[in-house]
């Protein structure tokens, strides 16, 4: 059974849809809620220090520190956006989101989605110029580089992304359960709609293409560039490069995996255990902003050493 509402304010029709991803959480659900705060706290303080970090010392003041600054922090955002629905879910009766709000979580998932594999694409891009073509790296990645690459990941997302809302908005819906979902995306709120969606899905091509094909072709030629020149090079040299690139690597395949999989999910219809959808739906907007923190803290060694000082300090005070 699923609940469908229509509460009248100020004059207006909300219309209310019902997230049918939870499971048990009658039972549950406050081990739920300590669960996924806990998770939630350590996303905000883990990411949130390292930002921090690299703010304030000068020697992180580089490309690739500011873009993993940059990467951080859209998982901060994302999280903000995600968790506290989430957690209000695990202590309420009924799991129901009003439909623009449904809309506006579905444009926030996927611009901060194509926000973070632009950022990844971007710190691709900083390391080819890195490794390939040293000599030019301080003319390539200058200031004004850097700003246009930031706000072109995070603007370029929001806009095209932004059409995608607005064709949501005019569509009819004759559904009002998400099914196996415990947040909304543009495609299972499509599958909602009782009208013609193939300029809907049209124009959802066109944004996959330019936020995730495209750049997947690019980071393909970077890294192959890259690992041509690793290849010809000294065996401390390729130590150097590999301590580098292997973090954005770790990240990139993960986030990789995460996204190809929830697109997978969303677009077969597969019979998944309702208690294994659940799990897969919190590790698809947990992992990633989990797993960032700790790969560039432990990975990247002036971050590291920072991480170290700082924890010392604590100790001594």
């Amino acid at each position: 059974m699923y609940l469908y509402v229509f509460l009248m304010a100020d004059g207006l029709n909300t219309t209310y849809l019902t997230l049918g991803g939870y499971v048990d959480v009658h039972k549950y659900g406050y081990f739920y809620f300590v669960f996924m705060l806990t998770i939630f706290i350590f996303i905000i303080c883990s990411n949130s220090v390292i930002v921090y970090l690299i703010c304030v010392h000068r020697s992180l003041h580089e490309p690739m520190y500011i873009f993993i600054a940059a990467l951080l922090m859209n998982s901060v955002l994302f999280s903000i956006t995600f968790y506290p629905k989430l957690l209000i879910d695990f202590l309420s009766e009924k799991q129901i989101i009003s439909y623009p709000f449904c809309v506006f979580q579905s444009f926030l998932y996927y611009s901060c989605g194509g926000s973070e594999f632009l950022l990844l694409t971007a710190m691709a891009f900083d390391r080819y110029v890195c490794i390939c073509k040293p000599l030019q790296y301080p003319t390539i990645m200058r200031t004004a580089t850097l700003k246009l690459l930031l706000v072109l990941a995070w603007l370029l997302p929001a806009c095209e992304l932004a059409g995608s809302a607005l064709l949501a908005t005019r569509q009819k819906l004759c559904k009002f359960l998400l099914n196996e979902k415990l947040y909304c995306d543009f495609y299972s709120v499509a599958k909602l709609t009782c009208g013609d969606t193939k300029v809907t899905q049209g124009y959802g091509l066109l944004v996959l293409t330019n936020l995730i094909f495209i750049p997947i072709f690019f980071i393909l030629f970077t890294y192959t560039k890259i690992l041509i020149i690793i290849y010809k090079s000294s065996k401390n040299e390729k130590k150097k490069a590999l301590q580098t690139c292997l973090p954005h690597l770790l990240s990139l395949i993960n986030f990789s995996i995460l996204s190809g999989f929830d697109t997978i999910k969303v677009k077969v219809e597969t019979s998944i255990p309702q208690m294994v959808n659940f799990i897969l739906n919190l590790l698809l907007i947990s992992c990633s902003s989990v797993f960032n923190p700790i790969v560039y803290g432990l990975k990247m060694k002036e971050i590291s050493k920072q991480i170290k000082s700082l924890l010392c300090q604590d100790k001594v005070n």
